[in-house]
């Protein structure tokens, strides 16, 4: 069951501004051969949006496990979550991160969420993840965790 689940799309700026590599492409290829430059724009365009779309990763919250990208962490190796939005956020992405901390960023989503790890085996010190919604990220974990420490007894 999850809690939480969203997937990180770009913002819609980023496929207007890579929309950029059309003309670039026809100014390349128009004067060899028109249909090459318009075949070869497509083509271009179509792989970036590709890539963009694919690469997109999701962040979940379910009954035992946080998801994130291709990472999982177990509920039970979570401490409290912080919300950081605006300039706080920027902080925690760059002066004040910690070098071993595991990111999962993307520069077209500012809030984050940071997620202190309980587990004295594991060396990152905390998980810090862009979410646009980062509340509702904290609440899911908040409520996941506490079906792991208040079992369903029915």
């Amino acid at each position: 069951m999850y809690y939480y689940r969203e997937r990180l799309w770009p913002s819609p700026a980023i496929y207007i501004s890579t929309a950029l590599v059309i003309p670039a492409s026809l100014l390349v290829f128009l004067p060899i051969n028109m249909t090459v430059g318009i075949v070869t724009a497509v083509v271009l365009y179509t792989g970036i949006i590709a890539v963009l779309v694919l690469a997109s990763p999701v962040i979940a919250v379910k009954d035992s496990h946080l998801i994130a990208g291709q990472a999982r962490l177990p509920i039970e190796h979570i401490g409290e979550p912080q919300v950081f939005l605006a300039e706080a956020a920027t902080l925690e992405r760059g002066q004040r991160l910690n070098a071993r901390a595991w990111l999962l960023l993307r520069g077209w989503v500012s809030p984050v969420i940071k997620i202190p790890l309980t587990d004295p085996g594991d060396p990152a010190p905390y998980w810090l993840l862009s979410s646009r919604h980062p509340q509702q990220v904290a609440d899911a974990l908040s409520r996941a965790a506490e079906k792991i420490t208040t079992p369903d007894v029915t």
